[in-house]
């Protein structure tokens, strides 16, 4: 196996373990607003939390990638949130729990912007889309296999064991990627020559500064940023809420819980089919259009079909139709991470970093907004009925987005050429 496959095997794993955690709340949602005694809005402000740390400690974790290499920063922020994921397990109240969200929030902000600097780092510019299509498809996998394993675990051993079991989980693959990972693959013993120069030149020295004037220009950066506030205002209801929605407004056992996976089986197919549609798109019609394209497919879609599962009468078919939406989204997932390195270049864990703090932003504002909604109305329609809104909202500002349009600040200091 060439090295760089193995360091996306590394990524892909930590990809899983990543929704693994997230999910374990959400499938452990109904027991643990039972026992603590929280209501809709409770939850909201529980789910909310973790959305405040992530969006908050997302840039500065990004650039921090960037700077001081994905080596130490990813095995620092797995081992942080492997601790606050099992100290999840040991809360009683809503105040607590809500810290230790928090606190979990700002552990796992950073892994996918730190996860973008290892890519620019070691993949070429041509295989970054597939590159990033396994990485969320593995991502999907986690949030299939976790209903399956978790809701077990919590049916015979209780909530709070399931989230000391994935704490334990984190903490062996920091060890892992610590010892077997290396920031450039120059640097890593075993390597051959022919890998090396499919990979290309060593990427450029990091940054010493956050690049904030060139970001601040950049057109495409706020419209990514647009984009993806729109997209993850949805993507956090199948996070935190679909077992819950399930039950409470479509009749599901809680056996049936288990069919809560389909979104994420539907998710993870989705995923690396985006990834390698980007880079086949790419070729066929230049950086610019092929992420415009596949941007606004799946976006497009994935309206469409939160529209449909609002007004399906069958519960079956309601929840198709949000895998279907759910698809859509994770659908130009990858085209999105592939886009922020082709602009951020070596800058790439910092535009990650804005990028998905936006989408933090938009998964907190949905955190609030679907509490509310629900308490106030009764219902779920009008959680559905937003969601579909504002991703069609996001699939018109790809329009917006050009990959082509890179940060100009390396160039302006040093007058090199940035690789590709």
């Amino acid at each position: 196996m060439k090295y760089r496959h193995r360091v996306l095997t590394l990524l892909a794993t930590l990809s899983v373990i990543t929704y693994l955690d997230r999910v374990c709340i959400s499938v452990a949602g109904r027991r643990i607003q039972y026992e603590l005694h929280l209501g809709a809005q409770d939850w909201g402000l529980v789910t909310g939390a973790f959305a405040i740390a992530y969006a908050l400690f997302e840039i500065p974790s990004g650039y921090m990638g960037d700077r001081f290499g994905a080596r130490a920063m990813l095995t620092r922020i797995v081992l942080w949130w492997s601790v606050f994921t099992t100290l999840t397990g040991f809360a009683s109240k809503l105040w607590p729990l809500m810290i230790i969200r928090f606190l979990f929030g700002a552990g796992e902000a950073g892994a996918y912007p730190t996860a973008s600097t290892s890519v620019f780092r070691w993949f070429p510019a041509v295989e970054r889309g597939r590159a990033f299509g396994v990485i969320f498809l593995s991502s999907q996998l986690g949030g299939a296999i976790a209903p399956l394993l978790i809701v077990p675990i919590q049916v015979h051993f209780g909530w709070r064991v399931s989230f000391y079991v994935f704490g334990i989980v984190g903490v062996v693959w920091a060890s892992g990627w610590w010892h077997w990972y290396r920031n450039r693959a120059q640097d890593k013993t075993g390597i051959t020559e022919q890998e090396l120069g499919q990979i290309g030149p060593a990427a450029d020295a990091p940054p010493h500064a956050f690049p904030w004037k060139a970001i601040g220009a950049n057109i495409s950066v706020w419209a990514i940023m647009g984009s993806t506030f729109a997209y993850l205002y949805s993507y956090y209801f199948f996070l935190f809420w679909l077992p819950t929605y399930m039950m409470r407004a479509r009749g599901f056992t809680e056996g049936e819980t288990k069919l809560s996976a389909l979104p994420f089986v539907l998710g993870a197919l989705a995923n690396v089919t985006g990834g390698y549609a980007r880079d086949a798109a790419a070729r066929r019609w230049g950086p610019k259009w092929g992420a415009r394209v596949v941007g606004i497919a799946g976006l497009a879609t994935a309206s469409a079909s939160a529209f449909a599962a609002l007004i399906s009468m069958n519960k079956y078919i309601a929840l198709a139709w949000l895998a279907l939406c759910y698809g859509g989204i994770t659908f130009q997932q990858p085209t999105v991470w592939a886009t922020c390195v082709d602009i951020g270049k070596r800058y790439a864990g910092a535009v990650a970093g804005c990028m998905n703090t936006a989408g933090a932003v938009g998964g907190l504002v949905s955190s609030l907004i679907f509490g509310y909604l629900v308490q106030s109305t009764g219902s779920y329609d009008a959680v559905l009925l937003s969601m579909a809104a504002i991703l069609i909202l996001g699939a018109g500002l790809w329009l917006r987005t050009d990959a082509t349009e890179t940060l100009a600040s390396r160039n302006s200091q040093t007058g090199q050429t940035e690789r590709g």
